[in-house]
Protein backbone atom coordinates (compact mmCIF):
# COMPACT_ATOMS: atom_id res chain seq x y z
CA UNK A 1 0.00 0.00 0.00
CA UNK A 2 0.66 3.85 -0.86
CA UNK A 3 -0.27 6.95 0.84
CA UNK A 4 1.78 8.92 -1.74
CA UNK A 5 -0.27 11.85 -3.46
CA UNK A 6 0.60 11.09 -7.27
CA UNK A 7 0.01 13.18 -10.22
CA UNK A 8 -0.96 11.27 -13.17
CA UNK A 9 -0.02 12.96 -16.14
CA UNK A 10 -1.32 11.78 -19.43
CA UNK A 11 -2.98 12.57 -23.02
CA UNK A 12 -1.01 15.14 -25.08
CA UNK A 13 -0.45 15.99 -28.19
CA UNK A 14 0.10 12.98 -30.04
CA UNK A 15 -1.48 10.62 -32.52
CA UNK A 16 -1.07 7.75 -29.48
CA UNK A 17 -3.31 10.44 -26.75
CA UNK A 18 -6.73 8.16 -26.81
CA UNK A 19 -3.64 5.26 -25.58
CA UNK A 20 -2.33 7.42 -23.17
CA UNK A 21 -5.95 8.11 -21.60
CA UNK A 22 -6.47 3.88 -21.65
CA UNK A 23 -3.11 3.79 -19.57
CA UNK A 24 -3.87 6.27 -17.00
CA UNK A 25 -7.14 5.72 -16.47
CA UNK A 26 -5.93 1.93 -15.75
CA UNK A 27 -3.65 3.33 -13.22
CA UNK A 28 -5.88 5.51 -11.40
CA UNK A 29 -8.31 2.50 -11.63
CA UNK A 30 -5.49 -0.19 -9.72
CA UNK A 31 -4.25 3.01 -7.09
CA UNK A 32 -7.79 3.45 -6.03
CA UNK A 33 -6.73 0.29 -4.07
CA UNK A 34 -4.30 1.98 -2.18
CA UNK A 35 -4.31 4.79 -0.02
CA UNK A 36 -3.15 6.82 -2.74
CA UNK A 37 -4.14 10.54 -2.84
CA UNK A 38 -5.10 10.70 -7.02
CA UNK A 39 -4.59 14.20 -8.87
CA UNK A 40 -5.01 13.97 -12.37
CA UNK A 41 -3.19 16.17 -14.78
CA UNK A 42 -4.69 15.94 -18.46
CA UNK A 43 -2.87 17.62 -21.41
CA UNK A 44 -5.85 17.92 -24.36
CA UNK A 45 -5.11 18.32 -27.54
CA UNK A 46 -4.37 21.69 -28.24
CA UNK A 47 -1.53 21.24 -25.42
CA UNK A 48 -3.54 22.90 -22.55
CA UNK A 49 -3.64 21.47 -19.14
CA UNK A 50 -6.37 20.84 -16.59
CA UNK A 51 -6.89 19.05 -13.42
CA UNK A 52 -10.65 17.27 -11.92
CA UNK A 53 -11.78 14.42 -10.59
CA UNK A 54 -14.10 13.78 -13.48
CA UNK A 55 -10.69 12.85 -15.27
CA UNK A 56 -10.70 9.83 -13.65
CA UNK A 57 -13.89 8.30 -15.44
CA UNK A 58 -13.13 6.83 -18.85
CA UNK A 59 -16.66 7.00 -20.05
CA UNK A 60 -16.59 11.13 -19.60
CA UNK A 61 -13.79 11.20 -22.33
CA UNK A 62 -16.59 10.01 -25.11
CA UNK A 63 -17.33 13.97 -24.91
CA UNK A 64 -14.03 16.00 -24.63
CA UNK A 65 -15.95 19.37 -24.12
CA UNK A 66 -18.52 18.66 -22.08
CA UNK A 67 -15.55 16.93 -19.50
CA UNK A 68 -13.37 19.77 -19.83
CA UNK A 69 -15.68 22.44 -19.06
CA UNK A 70 -16.06 20.26 -15.41
CA UNK A 71 -12.64 20.53 -15.20
CA UNK A 72 -10.33 23.36 -14.43
CA UNK A 73 -7.32 24.90 -16.49
CA UNK A 74 -3.86 24.09 -14.54
CA UNK A 75 -0.31 24.71 -14.38
CA UNK A 76 2.86 23.76 -12.53
CA UNK A 77 4.38 26.69 -10.03
CA UNK A 78 6.05 27.22 -6.91
CA UNK A 79 4.81 28.16 -3.73
CA UNK A 80 6.37 30.62 -1.05
CA UNK A 81 9.01 27.57 -0.14
CA UNK A 82 9.61 26.40 -3.79
CA UNK A 83 7.92 23.61 -3.52
CA UNK A 84 6.29 23.09 -7.03
CA UNK A 85 2.29 22.66 -7.06
CA UNK A 86 -0.32 22.24 -9.70
CA UNK A 87 -2.22 25.20 -9.21
CA UNK A 88 -5.70 26.25 -11.39
CA UNK A 89 -5.21 28.58 -13.54
CA UNK A 90 -8.68 30.20 -13.31
CA UNK A 91 -11.12 29.99 -10.92
CA UNK A 92 -14.20 29.08 -11.74
CA UNK A 93 -16.07 32.37 -10.44
CA UNK A 94 -15.19 35.59 -8.92
CA UNK A 95 -15.39 34.13 -4.94
CA UNK A 96 -13.71 31.27 -5.80
CA UNK A 97 -10.23 30.86 -4.98
CA UNK A 98 -8.32 29.11 -7.30
CA UNK A 99 -7.12 25.65 -6.14
CA UNK A 100 -3.91 23.88 -5.41
CA UNK A 101 -2.05 20.63 -5.25
CA UNK A 102 0.94 19.45 -3.69
CA UNK A 103 2.17 15.74 -4.78
CA UNK A 104 4.99 13.42 -3.66
CA UNK A 105 5.82 11.97 -7.48
CA UNK A 106 4.71 12.10 -10.85
CA UNK A 107 3.33 8.74 -12.49
CA UNK A 108 4.15 9.65 -16.48
CA UNK A 109 1.66 8.27 -18.92
CA UNK A 110 2.14 9.76 -21.90
CA UNK A 111 2.49 7.73 -25.30
CA UNK A 112 4.65 8.35 -28.25
CA UNK A 113 5.50 11.78 -29.41
CA UNK A 114 5.16 14.69 -26.94
CA UNK A 115 5.90 13.14 -23.66
CA UNK A 116 7.04 9.57 -23.67
CA UNK A 117 10.18 11.39 -26.40
CA UNK A 118 11.87 12.98 -22.84
CA UNK A 119 10.47 16.41 -23.31
CA UNK A 120 7.64 16.15 -20.22
CA UNK A 121 10.74 14.17 -18.59
CA UNK A 122 12.61 17.61 -19.46
CA UNK A 123 10.16 19.75 -17.75
CA UNK A 124 10.13 17.74 -14.59
CA UNK A 125 14.50 17.71 -14.33
CA UNK A 126 13.76 21.44 -14.97
CA UNK A 127 11.13 21.45 -11.52
CA UNK A 128 13.39 18.84 -9.82
CA UNK A 129 10.26 16.55 -9.54
CA UNK A 130 10.68 12.73 -9.06
CA UNK A 131 8.60 10.77 -12.07
CA UNK A 132 8.30 7.09 -13.10
CA UNK A 133 10.30 5.84 -16.19
CA UNK A 134 13.14 6.96 -17.73
CA UNK A 135 14.63 9.86 -17.98
CA UNK A 136 15.54 12.79 -20.80
CA UNK A 137 18.01 10.44 -22.46
CA UNK A 138 16.89 7.28 -22.03
CA UNK A 139 12.98 8.55 -23.17
CA UNK A 140 14.32 10.27 -26.74
CA UNK A 141 17.03 7.63 -27.60
CA UNK A 142 13.76 5.01 -27.65
CA UNK A 143 11.42 7.16 -29.14
CA UNK A 144 13.96 7.84 -31.92
CA UNK A 145 13.45 4.36 -33.64
CA UNK A 146 16.49 5.24 -35.91
CA UNK A 147 18.81 5.97 -32.80
CA UNK A 148 17.95 2.85 -31.07
CA UNK A 149 18.96 0.92 -34.07
CA UNK A 150 22.35 2.74 -33.86
CA UNK A 151 22.92 2.09 -30.95
CA UNK A 152 22.13 -1.56 -31.06
CA UNK A 153 24.29 -1.77 -33.41
CA UNK A 154 27.61 0.14 -31.83
CA UNK A 155 27.06 -3.24 -29.48
CA UNK A 156 26.63 -5.85 -31.61
CA UNK A 157 22.90 -6.18 -30.88
CA UNK A 158 21.19 -7.88 -34.15
CA UNK A 159 18.58 -5.61 -36.64
CA UNK A 160 17.39 -5.95 -39.36
CA UNK A 161 19.19 -4.06 -42.44
CA UNK A 162 17.31 -0.50 -42.91
CA UNK A 163 17.37 2.93 -44.76
CA UNK A 164 16.72 5.89 -43.23
CA UNK A 165 15.91 9.43 -44.51
CA UNK A 166 14.31 12.81 -44.07
CA UNK A 167 10.89 14.01 -46.63
CA UNK A 168 13.72 16.54 -47.81
CA UNK A 169 15.96 13.89 -49.15
CA UNK A 170 12.93 11.88 -50.20
CA UNK A 171 12.61 15.37 -52.37
CA UNK A 172 16.00 15.57 -53.68
CA UNK A 173 17.09 12.12 -54.18
CA UNK A 174 14.01 9.96 -54.80
CA UNK A 175 15.73 7.55 -57.52
CA UNK A 176 18.50 6.94 -55.56
CA UNK A 177 16.88 6.13 -52.24
CA UNK A 178 14.19 3.67 -53.98
CA UNK A 179 17.59 2.14 -55.41
CA UNK A 180 19.09 1.81 -51.57
CA UNK A 181 15.48 0.50 -50.51
CA UNK A 182 14.87 -2.21 -53.28
CA UNK A 183 18.34 -3.41 -52.85
CA UNK A 184 17.08 -4.86 -49.28
CA UNK A 185 14.81 -7.00 -51.11
CA UNK A 186 10.66 -6.61 -51.10
CA UNK A 187 8.33 -7.26 -48.90
CA UNK A 188 9.79 -3.80 -47.19
CA UNK A 189 8.31 -2.07 -44.09
CA UNK A 190 7.49 1.70 -43.65
CA UNK A 191 7.57 3.07 -40.53
CA UNK A 192 7.27 6.56 -39.07
CA UNK A 193 10.42 7.06 -37.05
CA UNK A 194 9.45 8.82 -33.74
CA UNK A 195 6.31 7.14 -33.12
CA UNK A 196 5.11 4.00 -31.36
CA UNK A 197 1.65 1.87 -31.37
CA UNK A 198 1.97 0.92 -34.84
CA UNK A 199 0.99 3.61 -36.28
CA UNK A 200 1.65 4.73 -39.61
CA UNK A 201 3.00 1.17 -40.26
CA UNK A 202 2.81 -0.20 -43.12
CA UNK A 203 4.17 -2.95 -45.48
CA UNK A 204 5.04 -2.42 -49.59
CA UNK A 205 4.83 -5.88 -51.49
CA UNK A 206 5.99 -3.39 -55.00
CA UNK A 207 7.27 -0.24 -55.66
CA UNK A 208 3.87 1.24 -56.24
CA UNK A 209 2.94 0.05 -52.70
CA UNK A 210 5.92 1.77 -51.52
CA UNK A 211 5.73 5.32 -53.00
CA UNK A 212 1.71 5.16 -51.47
CA UNK A 213 3.26 4.03 -48.13
CA UNK A 214 6.06 6.18 -48.00
CA UNK A 215 3.83 9.59 -48.74
CA UNK A 216 1.28 8.04 -46.20
CA UNK A 217 3.67 7.66 -43.24
CA UNK A 218 5.25 11.49 -43.90
CA UNK A 219 1.87 12.47 -42.77
CA UNK A 220 3.22 11.23 -39.50
CA UNK A 221 6.74 12.10 -39.16
CA UNK A 222 9.46 14.20 -41.27
CA UNK A 223 11.72 11.05 -40.89
CA UNK A 224 11.36 7.76 -42.23
CA UNK A 225 12.24 3.99 -41.52
CA UNK A 226 12.18 1.38 -44.56
CA UNK A 227 13.09 -2.01 -43.17
CA UNK A 228 13.46 -5.56 -44.61
CA UNK A 229 11.40 -7.73 -44.25
CA UNK A 230 11.52 -11.06 -41.64
CA UNK A 231 9.79 -13.71 -43.21
CA UNK A 232 7.99 -15.80 -42.04
CA UNK A 233 7.78 -13.32 -38.78
CA UNK A 234 7.50 -14.48 -34.97
CA UNK A 235 7.09 -11.47 -32.87
CA UNK A 236 8.12 -11.63 -29.29
CA UNK A 237 8.26 -8.41 -26.38
CA UNK A 238 9.44 -9.16 -22.97
CA UNK A 239 9.21 -6.55 -20.40
CA UNK A 240 11.98 -4.83 -18.39
CA UNK A 241 11.71 -3.85 -14.71
CA UNK A 242 14.02 -1.62 -12.78
CA UNK A 243 17.22 0.85 -12.98
CA UNK A 244 20.62 1.00 -15.54
CA UNK A 245 21.78 -0.72 -12.31
CA UNK A 246 19.46 -3.42 -11.30
CA UNK A 247 16.93 -4.91 -14.18
CA UNK A 248 14.76 -8.17 -14.33
CA UNK A 249 13.30 -9.30 -17.33
CA UNK A 250 9.27 -10.75 -17.40
CA UNK A 251 8.31 -13.40 -19.08
CA UNK A 252 7.65 -13.26 -22.45
CA UNK A 253 4.71 -12.73 -24.84
CA UNK A 254 4.10 -13.34 -28.77
CA UNK A 255 1.10 -11.09 -29.36
CA UNK A 256 -1.07 -12.20 -32.52
CA UNK A 257 -1.51 -9.95 -35.40
CA UNK A 258 -4.76 -10.59 -37.89
CA UNK A 259 -3.03 -9.84 -40.54
CA UNK A 260 0.52 -9.12 -42.10
CA UNK A 261 1.14 -6.65 -39.95
CA UNK A 262 0.48 -6.08 -36.07
CA UNK A 263 -1.44 -2.73 -36.10
CA UNK A 264 -3.17 -0.52 -33.87
CA UNK A 265 -6.46 -2.20 -34.04
CA UNK A 266 -4.43 -5.48 -32.78
CA UNK A 267 -2.96 -4.22 -30.16
CA UNK A 268 -6.05 -1.63 -28.83
CA UNK A 269 -9.48 -2.96 -30.16
CA UNK A 270 -9.77 -6.17 -30.16
CA UNK A 271 -11.84 -7.71 -26.95
CA UNK A 272 -12.50 -4.88 -24.53
CA UNK A 273 -10.88 -1.99 -25.90
CA UNK A 274 -11.07 -0.26 -22.54
CA UNK A 275 -8.39 -2.30 -21.25
CA UNK A 276 -5.53 -0.43 -23.60
CA UNK A 277 -2.51 -2.86 -24.13
CA UNK A 278 -4.20 -5.58 -22.24
CA UNK A 279 -6.36 -6.23 -24.81
CA UNK A 280 -5.09 -7.51 -27.19
CA UNK A 281 -4.50 -10.85 -28.58
CA UNK A 282 -1.39 -12.80 -27.27
CA UNK A 283 -0.07 -16.14 -26.52
CA UNK A 284 1.96 -16.00 -22.61
CA UNK A 285 4.16 -17.04 -21.88
CA UNK A 286 5.60 -17.13 -25.61
CA UNK A 287 5.50 -20.52 -27.40
CA UNK A 288 9.22 -20.42 -27.71
CA UNK A 289 12.01 -22.69 -26.00
CA UNK A 290 13.90 -21.90 -22.76
CA UNK A 291 17.20 -21.44 -24.42
CA UNK A 292 15.12 -18.74 -26.98
CA UNK A 293 13.37 -17.65 -23.97
CA UNK A 294 16.67 -17.06 -21.87
CA UNK A 295 18.39 -15.44 -24.76
CA UNK A 296 15.95 -12.64 -25.40
CA UNK A 297 15.37 -11.60 -21.79
CA UNK A 298 19.26 -10.94 -21.47
CA UNK A 299 18.85 -9.21 -24.60
CA UNK A 300 16.22 -7.09 -23.15
CA UNK A 301 17.94 -6.28 -20.28
CA UNK A 302 21.27 -5.59 -21.74
CA UNK A 303 19.55 -3.19 -24.45
CA UNK A 304 17.47 -1.37 -21.36
CA UNK A 305 20.76 -0.42 -19.62
CA UNK A 306 22.40 0.51 -22.62
CA UNK A 307 19.38 3.11 -23.32
CA UNK A 308 19.82 4.43 -19.55
CA UNK A 309 16.22 3.14 -19.06
CA UNK A 310 14.44 3.06 -15.62
CA UNK A 311 10.99 2.13 -14.35
CA UNK A 312 9.39 -0.30 -16.48
CA UNK A 313 9.90 -0.95 -20.64
CA UNK A 314 8.83 -3.57 -23.29
CA UNK A 315 11.27 -4.82 -25.91
CA UNK A 316 9.97 -5.80 -29.07
CA UNK A 317 11.58 -8.71 -31.09
CA UNK A 318 10.94 -9.97 -34.56
CA UNK A 319 11.75 -13.84 -34.91
CA UNK A 320 12.79 -16.17 -37.94
CA UNK A 321 10.06 -18.55 -37.38
CA UNK A 322 12.08 -20.70 -39.64
CA UNK A 323 15.75 -19.62 -38.85
CA UNK A 324 15.31 -18.84 -35.22
CA UNK A 325 17.29 -15.42 -35.59
CA UNK A 326 16.11 -12.71 -33.22
CA UNK A 327 16.40 -9.08 -34.58
CA UNK A 328 15.72 -6.34 -31.89
CA UNK A 329 12.62 -4.40 -33.46
CA UNK A 330 12.10 -0.99 -30.84
CA UNK A 331 12.10 -0.44 -27.30
CA UNK A 332 8.64 1.56 -25.43
CA UNK A 333 10.05 3.63 -22.75
CA UNK A 334 6.44 3.89 -21.24
CA UNK A 335 4.70 0.48 -22.64
CA UNK A 336 1.11 0.49 -23.48
CA UNK A 337 -1.27 -0.24 -20.29
CA UNK A 338 2.45 -0.44 -18.50
CA UNK A 339 2.88 -3.97 -19.38
CA UNK A 340 1.52 -5.15 -16.38
CA UNK A 341 -0.06 -8.48 -18.14
CA UNK A 342 3.43 -9.42 -18.53
CA UNK A 343 4.05 -8.86 -14.50
CA UNK A 344 1.56 -10.22 -13.41
CA UNK A 345 2.40 -13.59 -15.21
CA UNK A 346 5.67 -12.58 -13.24
CA UNK A 347 4.13 -13.03 -9.91
CA UNK A 348 3.77 -8.86 -9.41
CA UNK A 349 0.14 -7.37 -9.72
CA UNK A 350 -0.64 -4.22 -11.45
CA UNK A 351 -1.30 -1.88 -7.85
CA UNK A 352 2.30 -3.56 -6.94
CA UNK A 353 3.81 -2.68 -10.24
CA UNK A 354 2.66 0.92 -9.81
CA UNK A 355 4.21 1.03 -6.10
CA UNK A 356 7.14 -0.82 -7.54
CA UNK A 357 7.75 2.29 -10.59
CA UNK A 358 7.16 4.71 -7.96
CA UNK A 359 9.17 4.09 -5.34
CA UNK A 360 12.03 3.38 -8.00
CA UNK A 361 11.20 7.01 -9.44
CA UNK A 362 11.60 8.53 -5.58
CA UNK A 363 14.74 6.90 -4.82
CA UNK A 364 16.12 7.70 -8.06
CA UNK A 365 15.43 11.38 -7.14
CA UNK A 366 16.88 10.93 -3.79
CA UNK A 367 19.94 9.72 -4.98
CA UNK A 368 20.44 12.59 -7.76
CA UNK A 369 19.28 15.24 -4.86
CA UNK A 370 22.02 13.51 -2.87
CA UNK A 371 24.53 14.81 -5.20
CA UNK A 372 26.83 17.95 -5.84
CA UNK A 373 24.69 20.02 -8.13
CA UNK A 374 26.07 23.38 -7.38
CA UNK A 375 29.29 24.91 -7.58
CA UNK A 376 30.13 27.51 -4.71
CA UNK A 377 32.23 30.04 -6.53
CA UNK A 378 31.31 34.03 -7.26
CA UNK A 379 31.66 34.52 -10.64
CA UNK A 380 30.35 37.79 -10.31
CA UNK A 381 32.58 38.99 -8.13
CA UNK A 382 33.87 42.47 -8.19
CA UNK A 383 37.34 41.21 -10.38
CA UNK A 384 34.91 39.37 -12.44
CA UNK A 385 32.48 42.18 -13.51
CA UNK A 386 35.76 43.85 -13.87
CA UNK A 387 37.57 41.37 -16.25
CA UNK A 388 33.95 40.80 -17.92
CA UNK A 389 34.23 44.81 -18.64
CA UNK A 390 37.50 44.62 -20.22
CA UNK A 391 36.32 41.62 -22.83
CA UNK A 392 33.45 43.96 -23.53
CA UNK A 393 35.93 46.52 -24.35
CA UNK A 394 37.91 44.59 -26.46
CA UNK A 395 35.12 43.79 -28.55
CA UNK A 396 34.91 47.34 -29.54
Amino acid sequence: MTTKKILIAFGGISPEHEVSVLTAIQAMSALDKTNAVIIPLYIAKNGKWYTGQALKVLEEFKDIPVLLSKCSPCTFKQDDHGKVILVESESGGFFKKPMSFTFDVVLISFHGSDGENGSFQGLCETFNLPYTGSGVLGSSMGMDKFTAKTICRAHQIPVVPDVCFYESEWVSDQENLITQMEALGYPLFVKPVSLGSSIGVSKAKDRAELLNRIENAFRYDRQLLVERSVDPLMEINCSVLGTEENAEASVLEHPKASKEVLTFEDKYLQGDSTKGMASADRIIPAPVDANVTKEIQQLSVTIFKKFHCSGVARLDFLRNAVTGEIFFNEINTIPGSFSFYLWEHSGLNFERLLVRLLDLAIERHRLKNGRVRMYETNLLSEKAVKGLKQLKGLKK
